[in-house]
């Protein structure tokens, strides 16, 4: 039996060659790609978040058409696949090929020089990119005897990067003239793949190449990147237990954390299997410790050019509707806020009816990676300038000292209210509500605002490993602070939780009706 801690983690590994030959574990998906080459269709698109394994199957999907079957020895493909054909592969991973038409340009003749001396192919010097792709399908087809396999992974990225700039014309230009080939090239074609994370539907590969088919969301591929609870059961149990006995945790509690802050993604409402973020939970197992990887890894550093006005919006997006048809076509270009960030991972689906998806959190982690983001542009602060304050503030509720936490929220908040003019819509009370929620879910807090009881609705209940704070808000020209904490006395509020092993602790905080701040608070006893 192999020690457990000789195990290796392919933390940030993309390539299944080096996961299989440098012994790395791997979680077996290669039943899903041989059923995707030989069962489903021949042009296929997938989306799913960045760091969420596309680039791994990408690799997968080429070793295999490759016929490497040396790499696939004692996997799922092997009691499917009885004839291993060598394919030739064309892959592109556009990931690399910057923002600009002239660095698209650039990346593709790069990629396609290599192809031509592969198979021998003089490019005249007038020769346009679209010829030089249809003469490398061509010319694998007439050398091989096979049809050719065709493999874009990140097809989005510079169309991203390029939006709402001069240059985005330009590149889907390239795009659209370049990839004019897999659909002339039909009869040379095997399988087509591209990844991404959008479609810009109207104005790239997608207004050429109609016949693509979506499989982001058939039940068939919802895990087909990402991990789920049987897969962790699997593989991942020596590593689960090595964490919870570094952190004296349980292995049900380590096996609970993880689920809270790195599960919960849905990909298909035809199989609502839950899916575990594979860069974070790895991660996570690797270090044995829980902590924000995903987003730190800059998986999402576009969301902000796509999604107008975040930080005054984020109570619509723990549960907001979409339109079927919005959701499953995928056009970034007319989907608004909501389906930009269900692809790039910030929000998943939570449930479906007849009238279309409804959407939430998937997790921790990403919750407060979303309330992190949008912190600054609140409280009109650059990041750099309130991190000192939120560590505090984050250690100070953590460990019940409340005086110290409030003049650190203090700190935060003083005069937001009235000198951020976008929040002027609101009311006062609104206003304070948004701002301190903001605050608390970005430090990693577990936050509920308006929580409803059959006694009333309290402002907001804020839980950390040690604590729950019941928390009601007053202007100081409403009772402030006295009547803070005698509507939370009068109506209860502190009863549903002191079933719980942790201090439930009542506050009632006293907010300037001119919008400058914090005044004072006073504990509900």
């Amino acid at each position: 039996m192999t020690d457990s801690r000789l195990r290796r983690l392919p933390v940030g590994i993309q390539s299944f060659k080096e996961i299989r030959e440098g012994n790395y574990l791997y979680v077996d998906k290669s039943d899903i790609v041989w059923n995707m080459v030989n069962l489903g269709e021949k042009y296929n698109y997938l989306s799913r978040p960045r760091r969420f394994g596309k680039s791994v199957l990408v690799d997968t999907l080429e070793s295999y058409l490759e016929g490497r079957k040396d790499l696939f020895e004692g996997l799922k493909i092997m009691q499917l696949e009885k004839d291993w054909k060598q394919y030739p592969v064309i892959r592109l991973d556009m990931s690399l090929a910057g923002s600009t038409a002239q660095a698209i340009q650039s990346y593709l003749s790069d990629a396609f020089s290599a192809y031509e001396a592969i198979y021998g192919i003089t490019p005249l010097s007038t020769a346009t990119l679209t010829v030089r792709f249809k003469n490398i399908v061509t010319t694998a087809f007439k050398k091989t005897g096979n049809k050719v396999a065709i493999l874009i992974d990140e097809y989005d990225s510079p169309l991203q990067h390029s939006w709402m700039t001069a240059e985005h014309t330009d590149c889907t230009d390239v795009y659209r003239n370049v990839f004019a080939v897999l659909k002339a090239c039909d009869a040379f074609e095997k399988f087509i793949f591209i990844t991404g994370i959008t479609k810009f539907t109207q104005i790239s590969l997608f207004s050429v190449l109609n016949n693509l088919s979506n499989i982001s969301f058939m039940p068939e591929y919802a895990a087909i990147c990402g991990i789920t609870e049987e897969e962790i059961g699997e593989n991942f149990m020596p590593e689960l237990k090595q964490m919870s006995e570094a952190n004296g945790w349980s292995v049900q509690e380590t096996h609970d954390r993880l689920k809270a802050y790195y599960d919960g993604y849905h990909f298909s409402d035809d199989n609502m299997v839950d899916i575990y973020n594979p860069y974070s939970l790895v991660n996570a197992l690797k270090q044995r410790k829980i902590k924000n990887y995903w987003a730190s890894s800059g998986a999402t550093s576009l969301l902000l050019k796509f999604v107008d006005n975040a930080e005054l919006r984020m109570k619509n997006f723990e549960h907001c509707r979409i339109m079927r048809n919005t959701l499953e076509l995928s056009d970034v270009a007319g989907g608004g806020a909501e389906l930009f960030l269900y692809q790039s991972g910030y929000l998943t689906i939570k449930d479906c009816d007849e009238f279309g998806y409804i959407l939430g959190f998937p997790n921790e982690e990403v919750k407060q990676a979303l309330y992190e983001m949008v912190l600054p542009a609140l409280t009109l602060r650059e990041k750099s300038d309130i991190q000192s304050i939120q560590a505090n503030l984050y250690a100070q509720l953590g460990t019940g000292q409340i005086d110290e936490a409030m003049k650190s929220l203090k700190a935060l908040i003083a005069d937001v209210p009235y000198s951020n003019k976008k929040l002027a819509s609101m009311d006062m009370e609104e206003r304070y509500r948004l701002i301190i929620s903001t605050i608390l879910n970005a430090i990693g807090l577990n936050v509920e605002v308006e929580h409803m009881m059959s006694t009333g609705r309290i402002d907001m209940t804020v839980k950390t490993s040690r604590y729950i704070y019941v928390i009601e808000l007053k202007l100081h020209n409403n009772g402030g602070k006295e009547a803070a904490t005698e509507q939370i006395l009068n109506r209860q509020y502190m009863e549903p939780f002191k079933a719980d092993k942790r201090q439930v602790i009542g506050l009632g905080i006293e907010l300037d009706g001119e919008g400058k701040g914090l005044l004072d608070w006073k504990r509900a006893e």
